[in-house]
């Protein structure tokens, strides 16, 4: 290579590795909001499903998830799955189309880059099943889903497959990351059911509130931070002046997405409840990130903040919603990525001229409907082998005892068994 192209590979390659690690920061973001969102008693176990899916989908992808949703060839529907990464370590050229012609960085850090994203799909589902799910359930779920059911959706957009082809666009991952997770968090819940208590025989929505709201806002803000790399980073280079200026303007829109999120969240629960509920301002925030997540280039500033903005309303509606239909969420994870990552998804063709409605549509349920339907059936099977919910028991007295054997807040009294 030339010394210009050098340092454009050096540079590029080192912004990739750089948008990953603030990714993989978001893990620590989404285990400080499950902490904070959960009781006291189900915290430790909450920890360990976030550490323990992250070394996992750093696993499974390595071993076949990458060969799946990059494959050596494939039809469309059905890859040539590439062993490569795995067996030889490739830490090749990789070449990609910048905004000013050819431009390179590493395979290496294009593989760092996409496991972390596995990573924040399989997250999404830790929330949701919160509280009464098995840890070992969960876990062989998480082999499954970011080594095969995450990839294999992933391939059909990002790898080159027939929603590429159809012109289905999503930037960084409203649909592919997002709506993923939350598919999957849906099919595990429904199979799973409600926490002991959340509904009355009467008809009574139950309030449970979390244990530590200084932590669950701390993972917010630290969520807000990571995805400036996870919507940055999918531009991919950043090498020269047009794909600098398009960091900056996704950078921008983001963040603004986020706000409009927030203070539209929080309005609405103040108008909806009467009061300005702290975690309706949260997931307004996430609300905002995950709908400007599928497109946060074309748009202005003012319209990404009234993208999030809208956002912000509809999570709180959806939650809302989900409680009224018995779908219990404890931390509001498929109303803020499901069902708002359907908005992200449907938003795009607002400003950038090349998506079409249709497109958008038929990517949605694609993958919506696969994902929800293979999780089910992964679901199902270990609810039939091994049972996916803990005991009445080990709920009552918390899964860190039954999970765990050891508690988040030992000398807390009233911790083990408190409601």
């Amino acid at each position: 290579m030339e010394a210009i192209t050098e340092l454009s590979y050096a540079l590029d390659t080192f912004y990739f590795l750089i948008s990953g690690a603030l990714v993989m920061w978001m893990a620590a973001g989404f285990a400080m909001l499950e902490a904070g969102m959960v009781r006291a008693k189900n915290t430790a176990e909450i920890l360990t499903k976030n550490i323990a899916l992250f070394a996992i989908a750093s696993i499974m992808y390595m071993l076949v998830g990458y060969g799946i949703m990059y494959p050596a060839d494939g039809n469309g529907f059905i890859p040539a799955i590439d062993w490569g990464f795995m067996f030889g370590g490739d830490n090749s050229v990789e070449e990609v189309m910048g905004s000013d012609g050819e431009t390179y960085y590493s395979s290496m850090a294009d593989f760092f880059f996409q496991v972390v994203f596995v990573a924040t799909a399989m997250s999404i589902v830790s929330g949701a099943v919160a509280e009464r799910m098995k840890l070992w359930a969960f876990l062989l779920f998480a082999v499954v889903m970011t080594g095969f059911i995450y990839p294999m959706q992933g391939y059909w957009k990002w790898g080159g497959g027939f929603l590429d082809e159809l012109g289905f666009l999503d930037f960084a991952g409203s649909g592919l990351v997002h709506l993923a997770g939350a598919s999957a968090a849906l099919a595990g819940v429904l199979l799973l059911g409600a926490r002991k208590g959340k509904y009355g025989k009467d008809g009574s929505i139950n309030a449970i509130p979390g244990a530590n709201m200084p932590i669950a806002t701390l993972g917010t803000f630290i969520l807000w931070l990571g995805w400036f790399g996870f919507n940055g980073g999918s531009q991919l280079v950043i090498s020269n002046i047009e794909d600098a200026n398009a960091v900056a303007a996704v950078f921008v829109n983001t963040n603004m997405s986020a706000a409009g999120g927030t203070i539209f969240g929080l309005i609405t629960a103040r108008l909806l409840f009467g009061k300005a509920d702290l975690t309706m301002a949260l997931n307004g925030a996430l609300a905002g990130l995950v709908a400007i997540t599928a497109e946060p280039l074309t748009p202005s500033p003012l319209l990404a903040t009234m993208i999030g903005a809208i956002g912000g309303v509809i999570v709180v509606f959806a939650i809302v919603t989900m409680d009224k239909l018995r779908v219990d969420d404890p931390v509001g994870a498929i109303s803020v990525h499901g069902v708002v990552g359907m908005w992200g998804l449907m938003a795009v063709p607002i400003t950038n001229s090349d998506a079409s409605f249709a497109a958008q549509g038929i990517g949605l349920g694609t993958i919506l409907g696969w994902v929800f339907v293979t999780s089910f059936i992964v679901w199902l099977i270990l609810k039939l082998v091994m049972g996916i919910r803990v005991s009445e028991e080990e709920e009552y007295e918390g899964v860190d005892i039954g999970e765990c054997g050891l508690e988040a807040y030992p000398e807390f009294v009233g911790a083990r068994g408190a409601v």
